[in-house]
């Protein structure tokens, strides 16, 4: 009798503690899935980037076996005393745990009082679904007016590709055609005659061919544009040579026409003006007076001439 009380007052059985323990362990899925959930969706939740936030979510979810957390599917058993509500429970807590590490300080008082993973999910895409419509509709008038201007064709298609991805991001179809149409409304007019091939052709244009059409285009258009700016910068060499031998030609013309005296270092001579002819003229007769003999009387000077 002693014997059976004191076996009674033992602790339970190790064993099973150890497979109570092993029951609410986080599965390791659920381990990888918090540990790279920041590099598995490296922008956090905003308005802006709603609809790229809940496909990022809902794929790593998927994969990781627990997207039906999100939408409701897996539900916790209705023992809230038994294993299986306690498990449920745990991976739940940690799911909402991932969750608000994925999004913005600014929304995380929507969300900071969800009890469920599933609130959290409801929560958002009724506060933000209108934000990510009202998006879409920007996006596609950005599609619809999207100009190449000064960008490269990678830069261009680039540019169009990530448009049309967030569209489609934001769960809008989007048809190809209608991306071709506005891809080629937003090329220069230099590529005018590529787009009339494209639109007059009797087949569909596949967009992949279409990208890889346009970069070589591009190619063929800058190769064009270099031997044309070649040829314009020859003729424009060849016109100011030609100007420069005119200009010459005509300075030595006028110089034979009308020949100007020079001094004898080379330049022109400067004309005397007759004011200068005069007083050379005076000084020449005063000279001449000076050589003829003088002589003196009673106040008067009279020339001497020979008996």
């Amino acid at each position: 009798m002693g014997d059976q009380e004191s076996s009674s007052s033992l602790p339970p059985n190790s064993t099973t503690t150890t497979d109570m323990s092993n029951d609410l362990a986080i599965p390791l899925s659920l381990k990888f899935l918090i540990s790279n959930i920041k590099n598995l969706i490296p922008h956090p939740l905003s308005p802006e980037n709603y609809a790229i936030w809940r496909l990022q979510v809902s794929q790593n979810f998927s994969a990781n076996g627990y997207s039906d957390h999100l939408t409701g599917k897996c539900l916790p058993p209705p023992d809230s005393t038994s294993v299986d509500s306690a498990r449920w429970h745990l991976i739940d807590s940690h799911l909402i745990s991932a969750l608000f590490s994925t999004i913005s300080p600014p929304l995380l008082p929507y969300v900071i009082t969800a009890k469920t993973s599933q609130e959290v999910w409801m929560t958002l895409e009724h506060r933000l679904q209108s934000t990510s419509r009202s998006r879409v509709i920007q996006l596609k008038n950005e599609l619809h007016h999207i100009q190449m201007n000064n960008l490269t064709m990678q830069q261009y298609l680039s540019q169009i590709k990530n448009i049309v991805d967030n569209i489609v991001a934001a769960g809008t179809k989007i048809d190809p055609e209608d991306v071709v149409l506005y891809t080629l409304n937003g090329l220069p007019p230099s590529y005018n005659s590529f787009k009339t091939a494209i639109r007059t052709s009797p087949l569909p244009a596949d967009l992949k061919n279409l990208y890889s059409l346009l970069c070589s285009e591009e190619i063929h258009i800058n190769q064009d544009l270099q031997k044309d700016h070649s040829a314009l910068n020859a003729t424009a060499l060849y016109a100011t040579s030609q100007n420069q031998s005119r200009n010459r030609y005509q300075k030595r013309f006028n110089k034979s026409k009308n020949p100007q005296p020079r001094q004898s270092d080379g330049s022109e001579a400067i004309p005397s003006p007759p004011r200068l002819l005069q007083l050379a003229q005076l000084a020449k007769s005063v000279a001449r007076l000076a050589t003829l003999p003088l002589t003196a009387g009673t106040g008067a000077i009279s020339n001497s001439h020979p008996q």
